[in-house]
């Protein structure tokens, strides 16, 4: 028979086994910040340069001084985020909180920083807050705010702006935005990773193989606090903001 100190000794046993067994949760560390008063919105970077964006302009960096290097010209009233592609940086845009939602797909010359519109959706149903390139498409991502906001929306999007697919969110993702929306999104090794509008947390999802609301994975904390955010092609990590500190946020996996 086991004394009550073997038995203990088993128990603790068992329970080390069982933690040791457990997979570590995914999380995210912050590995640098860069001081940009137009943090304010989102952020994406280059092997040379980081973007601050802020409601109406995007501001330059050069990403190893951190000195700001030019702002943007060019007429903007709510930029969402940012995403480079082929030379240029794709910044979701609307009016938001006006109505009737009028949103669309500013693009940035990286040479000249003139702001233009590349795509007016007009009112497609939402507020248009990322907009990002995946497997020869568009994903966007339209925006509901308050009690509708369980109906913000993504859509996927030919290059002739032909709908091709439109998912909604679960309620476990939806439950944690308050009356907020979904502020930020990209994919990244096959999954679809989203953020709020100021929790440092971070969804990742998937495309369900049935029906149109998509399949929360697991919620990853990050060391950015919501909005929009992007990869970082120098590093194979993530860049987002602290709107707080006006901060631009590297971080990379734990």
């Amino acid at each position: 028979m086991l004394s009550r100190y073997s038995v203990c000794q088993l128990v603790l046993l068992v329970a080390t086994l069982a933690s040791a067994a457990e997979p570590r949760p995914v999380g995210w560390k912050q590995t640098a910040a860069l001081a940009a008063p137009e943090a304010f919105q989102a952020a994406a970077a280059d092997d040379k340069h980081v973007y601050a964006i802020t409601n109406d302009r995007v501001a330059q960096y050069d990403r190893a001084s951190g000195l700001r290097l030019a702002v943007s010209t060019g007429e903007a009233k709510h930029l969402n985020s940012g995403f480079l592609w082929r030379g240029k940086l794709y910044c979701a845009h609307s009016n938001y909180p006006a109505k009737p939602e009028q949103s669309e797909i500013k693009v940035l010359d990286l040479d000249s920083l003139a702001l233009t519109t590349h795509k007016d959706f007009g009112n497609f149903g939402g507020s248009l807050t990322w907009a990002v390139r995946h497997e020869g498409h568009w994903w966007c991502n339209f925006a509901r705010y308050g009690a509708d906001n369980g109906q913000t929306f993504v859509v996927k999007l030919t290059d002739d702006w032909r709908e091709a697919g439109r998912w909604t969110y679960p309620p476990e993702v939806i439950g944690e935005l308050g009356r907020n929306s979904l502020s930020g999104g990209l994919w990244r090794n096959g999954s679809l990773l989203v953020t709020g509008h100021d929790e440092p947390l971070l969804f990742r999802l998937e495309l369900p193989q049935e029906g149109t609301v998509l399949k929360l994975i697991e919620k990853q904390p990050v060391p950015f606090t919501g909005q929009g955010f992007a990869l970082d092609p120098t590093t194979g990590g993530l860049v987002g903001i602290n709107r707080a500190k006006r901060q631009v946020v590297f971080a990379a996996l734990e």
